[in-house]
């Protein structure tokens, strides 16, 4: 989403939130100003049917019967019931077919304390009644009664200007919603969002400054993976390069030692030499294909990465055995020092890390020099070393050695069948498990390697980081 439709969202979510608001609030205010004005008309409506029925009760004590004749009742009923609860008057309904009143709770009330009301449904009106009713001095009661006014009844009185003031309050809350809305998004909307820290710490931008802090920390971080993918790509151009160029070399000498012995321009004494080159040529072409595709899988995170228990002092056993028959043909002594190691670890990459560099160890060597390899460790860490007594690391070659295809002497390397490959695997694995490479070395005096690899590794952590 770009930037302008991200404060336009903003903008409208901030409206529709304000004029929600607005409108909710003026609603249910409404409906509670209905309540209070319904309660209070209900109430008028009671104290004015008490003041009638006393009025017409004087009346009727005064002049009895005739009282009612020519009487406007004005929405009234009046009921006139002798003190056994017969009714002597009604002026809404035939008195022959009524029935006792001296049960109704109004005029048991007023025959009791004088005076008695009661709301209820009239099933001889079918409505809801007010009911007052007032005790005379003969002992009979006049009851007055009114329709109660309804909640409904008092909208519909209440229609035209309730409707006109709606109106009024939504236009109003819509126009002042949108209105505050933009005041609030107008800081919003000046944000220069490629250079967010030039607000900090500023009044207007106060609320939105952990939102600026976040924006500006993921500019960073996208930059950061920008760069990083930028130099991954370059990283895979010049393996691509270097991959190609080091298939080249063998596969030239294999091709051109064939083509001597198929045109039969090789003497007879030359041809098991040649053969032997060819052979050579394609075990290093071999080598280099499968640390290509071990260094591919570890990038890829393709490789087992299965965390297990195991031993590195008896992986590194094994890896020496492996390794036998090399040292004995430079005449280089191996010799393993340290204890049982047990760790959580992937097995096949440790095996892999120590082959390589004993490998190393007997290749760059001195005829009839020796490799030590140690294994030791703590609470916390394994630790392992490598250390040989030949030709050594120049100083400026030492932060360079991990990278893929380099080779501090490429004639000696590639005469030993090298592939330039083998430190950048070592140092992936121990990357794979959380550990770190040091390397000690001296020109001419031998290069030490130490290893050093948690017991305990933090496996969602680690491959999390790769």
């Amino acid at each position: 989403m770009s930037a302008i439709g991200w404060r336009k969202k903003i903008s409208n979510k901030i409206f529709k939130s304000i004029w929600l608001v607005a409108v909710s609030v003026f609603l249910a205010s409404l409906v509670f100003i209905m309540g209070i004005s319904y309660n209070y008309f209900s109430g008028l409506q009671k104290r004015q049917l008490k003041n009638e029925t006393e009025i017409a009760a004087r009346g009727v004590a005064l002049s009895g019967i005739r009282y009612f004749e020519n009487l406007g009742t004005d929405g009234y009923r009046i009921t006139w019931i002798d003190a056994e609860g017969n009714i002597l008057y009604d002026n809404e309904a035939d008195t022959s077919k009524m029935e006792n009143h001296l049960e109704r709770e109004e005029v048991r009330l007023a025959l009791k304390e004088g005076y008695g009301e009661t709301t209820r449904y009239s099933s001889t009106l079918a409505d809801k009644q007010l009911y007052a009713a007032k005790r005379l001095p003969d002992g009979s009661v006049l009851r007055l009664s009114i329709v109660q006014m309804a909640v409904w009844s008092l909208l519909i009185g209440f229609v035209q200007p309730i409707g006109i003031v709606i109106v009024i309050a939504f236009l109003l809350s819509f126009f002042l919603a949108s209105r505050l809305a933009k005041e609030i998004v107008k800081p919003i909307n000046e944000i220069e969002l490629d250079h967010p820290e030039q607000y900090y710490d500023k009044e207007n931008y106060k609320e939105v400054e952990p939102l600026l802090r976040r924006i500006s920390n993921q500019q960073h971080q996208l930059k950061e993976d920008q760069r990083q993918i930028e130099k991954n790509a370059l990283i895979r151009q010049e393996f691509s390069a270097n991959v190609s160029h080091e298939l080249k070399t063998p596969l030239h000498a294999i091709s051109g030692y064939a083509e001597l012995l198929e045109n039969g321009m090789v003497n007879e004494n030359d041809i098991r030499p040649f053969a032997g080159r060819i052979r050579m040529e394609s075990i290093r072409m071999a080598k280099l294909v499968e640390d290509i595709i071990d260094l591919s899988k570890l990038d890829s995170r393709t490789s087992e990465t299965k965390f297990e228990e195991c031993d590195l002092y008896r992986i590194a056993e094994n890896a020496v055995d492996s390794l036998e028959e090399a040292a004995s043909s430079q005449n280089v002594t191996v010799q393993i020092n340290g204890r049982s190691a047990p760790m959580k670890a992937v097995p096949q990459l440790l095996y892999s890390v120590i082959y390589n560099l004993c490998d190393n160890a007997i290749k760059y060597n001195r005829y009839g020099g020796s490799v030590t390899i140690s294994v030791q460790q703590s609470r916390f860490d394994t630790v392992l070393s490598v250390k040989d007594n030949g030709i050594g690391i120049p100083k400026e070659s030492r932060e360079r050695i991990f990278e893929r295809f380099y080779r501090v002497d490429k004639s000696r390397s590639r005469e030993v069948g090298g592939t330039g490959l083998g430190l950048s695997i070592v140092k992936h694995a121990v990357m794979i498990h959380g550990g770190k490479i040091e390397v000690r070395s001296e020109l001419g005096e031998g290069a030490e390697f130490i290893v050093t690899i948690p017991n305990e590794p933090d496996e969602k952590s680690i491959l999390a980081d790769l």
